[in-house]
């Protein structure tokens, strides 16, 4: 590329990238209040509206990866489209489980979801363990956001920067940004995600259906596919055995709402209507822009330079479509989704570090956590730009993703079982997670991708088993006490509507 174009190309690529990060900086010092407490800063108040909690939570959903490595899967055939699957059944839990999650939230004034899981089984060990689950889970879609943009940057300067230049200024955009994720929290985070999403989904959207009416990308290539992108894993012909999708499809499902960027876009509604209203638009924004992604991948999928290079996929056919004005767009298309994605990351990780395990055996003031909380973000970014790096040429970037998942839904059970029933206790939480997670952790270095004599189960669909059986094995064998008999009932009877005194109730000892 670099010898087929002219150096004032370079301007407009860079001049949109300048273009769209002042807009979002215009946006932060619009929108900018002082928070006043830790749950301010962590939780934006509890005061957004349904279409703020839609944009945030699609914003958590579809990082700049989904231009990189799920774009490749479509370019391959029809696996690409089990995201839109997987994301539609999974945002349904948001709507199940908002009106406890919420009620619970604003009367214990939870900030996190390890919070939630920490009062409902009455132990803070059940709370740091989820909480380390989760960061640990999401560390990988860190790296995934910090590499999306490094691609980016190589495709704005046409090839001109090698990898470590690019991975040094995308590192250094993201950190530049974490100075108003870090200093205005929440707040900062979600009003950017509607400008950005506006952005990376909407206005993707609209391309996508417009370059689908084109000549290049046309509807009509759908029909002339080569008949192997129609086969599914576990099809005929297919490695994979006949669990695989199943298990993709499942840990998918699951794990959406698992994901601590998802679930504590709950606390930030402004009441359960705002979650339930939010979780509609949600499943149309998550699906929809997905959905419409997949098939412009498809249709443009027998390019000859996207078939050579799956991953790049998505900038190099806006190029050979529009040259570098298109291509700039591309590229700030998937900016807009990987700061966003990244944002979210990284700041309820920070908070998870601050309120869940900083407060280890030391109370923490609000000030403590909040300092706490900031410094723990740019040790995670830190983190994940060196991981980023080391592994910027895999292959198979979606394994990664895949991964992640196989330790998130580790949390379902506990999570599940605990909003949904009063069945369970805290011995059953911890052992079981603990056992899920051990299996899941050794069965993906054994196998990362698929479990052959299973049927081609993944690892974390075993270690749930496991999960489960110890959660319930230990709640047969150790009777609940009265007392806890009556904390879990006083809880679910004022988790069932919203009390106007929002007056307490039995809180963790």
């Amino acid at each position: 590329m670099v010898s087929t174009v002219l150096g004032s190309d370079l301007y407009i690529t860079f001049g949109l990238v300048g273009f769209f990060l002042a807009g979002m900086i215009t946006v932060l010092y619009a929108t900018n209040r002082k928070s006043d407490s830790f749950s301010d800063y962590a939780v934006g108040g509890r005061s957004y509206g349904p279409w703020y909690i839609a944009m945030c939570y699609t914003n958590s959903w579809w990082p700049g990866a989904t231009f990189t490595a799920f774009f490749a899967l479509s370019v391959g055939g029809a696996l690409g489209f089990y995201g839109m699957v997987y994301a539609t059944l999974g945002v349904t839990a948001m709507y199940l489980m908002a009106n406890r999650a919420w009620i619970w939230g604003k009367r214990f004034n939870l900030t996190t979801q390890p919070d939630l899981l920490g009062m409902r089984f009455n132990s803070p060990a059940v709370k740091r363990i989820a909480s380390i689950i989760g960061i640990i889970s999401v560390f990988p879609w860190v790296v995934m956001g910090i590499q999306a943009l490094a691609t980016l940057f190589q495709f704005a300067s046409f090839g001109r920067w090698g990898v470590t230049t690019c991975l040094s200024v995308g590192v250094a955009v993201i950190l530049i940004r974490q100075y108003w994720t870090v200093s205005m929290g929440m707040r900062g985070l979600i009003m950017t995600d509607m400008y950005q999403g506006l952005i990376a989904y909407v206005l993707c959207a609209a391309l996508c259906i417009f370059l689908l009416f084109g000549d290049q990308a046309s509807f009509s290539n759908l029909a002339h596919l080569p008949a192997n992108m129609l086969v599914i894993p576990g099809g005929e012909g297919s490695t994979y055995g006949p669990m695989y999708m199943f298990s993709l499809i499942f840990t998918g499902v699951i794990g959406s709402m698992c994901w601590p960027m998802s679930f504590q876009r709950i606390y930030t509604a402004s009441g359960v209507r705002s979650v339930k209203k939010g979780t509609l638009v949600t499943i149309l924004l998550v699906a929809g822009f997905y959905g419409i992604l997949m098939l412009f991948g498809a249709a443009i999928s027998q390019n000859p330079n996207v078939a050579a290079a799956p991953q790049h996929g998505w900038f190099l056919s806006l190029f050979d479509i529009g040259g570098p004005w298109l291509l700039a767009l591309a590229i700030v298309i998937v900016l807009a989704a990987s700061i966003g994605h990244v944002d979210g990351c990284v700041q309820v990780c920070g908070t998870q570090f601050a309120n869940d395990l900083a407060t280890w055996r030391t109370p923490r003031t609000d000030r403590q956590k909040t300092v706490l909380a900031k410094a723990g973000m740019v040790v995670f970014i830190c983190a994940a730009s060196v991981l980023a790096y080391l592994t910027f040429d895999y292959a198979r970037l979606q394994l990664l993703a895949q991964i992640s998942y196989q330790g998130i839904i580790q949390l379902a059970v506990p999570l599940f079982f605990g909003i949904f029933s009063r069945y369970g206790n805290k011995q059953g939480a911890i052992a079981g997670m603990l056992a899920g997670i051990a299996v899941a952790i050794v069965l993906t270095v054994l196998y990362p991708d698929d479990i052959p004599a299973l049927g081609s189960l993944t690892s974390g669909i075993v270690g749930l088993v496991v999960n489960a059986a110890t959660f319930i094995g230990f709640a047969l064998a150790i009777k609940p006490s009265a007392a806890d008999i009556k904390r879990v009932d006083d809880l679910f009877n004022a988790g069932t509507r919203v009390s106007k005194t929002m007056g307490a109730v039995p809180t963790m000892s």
